[in-house]
């Protein structure tokens, strides 16, 4: 198999439905995980059912992944869920939500991965809100559980140090995805677009391998970070 391989999560819809299509395009063996169906089409794409927050379906996935190939160039860990409450109306169920999601999902995927690293070669996309960085209201959840992953994924990689791998992390402001559909407040015209996204992590994908990118933080010009 002579084309590169690339595990991305969430690939249904939002950054992980660009990002894969984005290295499709670029001639990646694509396998995508997500709950539901993602809308590709295409030969170099292998949609698996993934619910990052049961080990038994990431361990399926990289079952099926291992059907194909031994290693994986690129990881993305992307997939993540964002409730916008505040404190006071926060239910445990959602709070809980939030940490199988975005940390134990992230635990159990970095878990299973390990095997299919190669040595000096592979890159490792971790892809998280500036939450991950700052403190925003009527995001407890989103913003405790950003914070947990961000030190979930850096302990992870300091172990992982042997390998040699590529870390990309990135930080980025609010992005016009589905995700905010229901947010009718949200100024989106201070968000980034789908297209600008595509245009950094298309950058840094395609940059030297042997250049670092530890953290990169982005958002729309009009945007906030603090």
């Amino acid at each position: 198999m002579s084309e590169k391989i690339a595990v991305i999560t969430g690939t249904s819809s939002g950054l992980g439905l660009a990002m894969a299509s984005s290295m499709l395009e670029r001639g990646f063996l694509v396998f995508g995980g997500s709950r539901s169906e993602s809308p590709i089409s295409h030969e170099n794409f292998i949609d698996i059912e993934l619910d990052i927050r049961d080990e038994k379906s990431v361990i399926n996935f990289y079952s099926e992944v291992a059907k194909e190939t031994e290693v994986v160039d690129v990881l993305i860990n992307n997939a993540g869920i964002c409730e916008m409450t505040p404190f006071s109306e926060t239910s445990s169920s959602e709070f809980l939500d939030h940490l199988e999601t975005n940390i134990l999902g992230s635990f159990y995927l970095y878990k299973y991965f390990e095997p299919f690293i190669i040595v000096d070669e592979t890159s490792i996309f971790n892809i998280q809100s500036i939450s991950a960085k700052n403190f925003y209201p009527n995001t407890s959840s989103y913003t405790a559980t950003e914070f947990g992953r961000r030190g979930l994924v850096e302990t992870i990689l300091k172990e992982w140090s042997k390998y040699k791998l590529r870390q990309i992390n990135f930080f980025v402001g609010a992005v016009q995805t589905p995700l905010w559909e229901k947010y009718d407040e949200l100024e989106e015209d201070k968000m980034l677009t789908t297209q600008d996204f595509i245009y950094v992590f298309n950058s840094i994908l395609q940059a030297p391998e042997s250049i670092q990118f530890p953290e990169i933080t982005f958002l729309h010009k009009d945007g906030f970070i603090s």
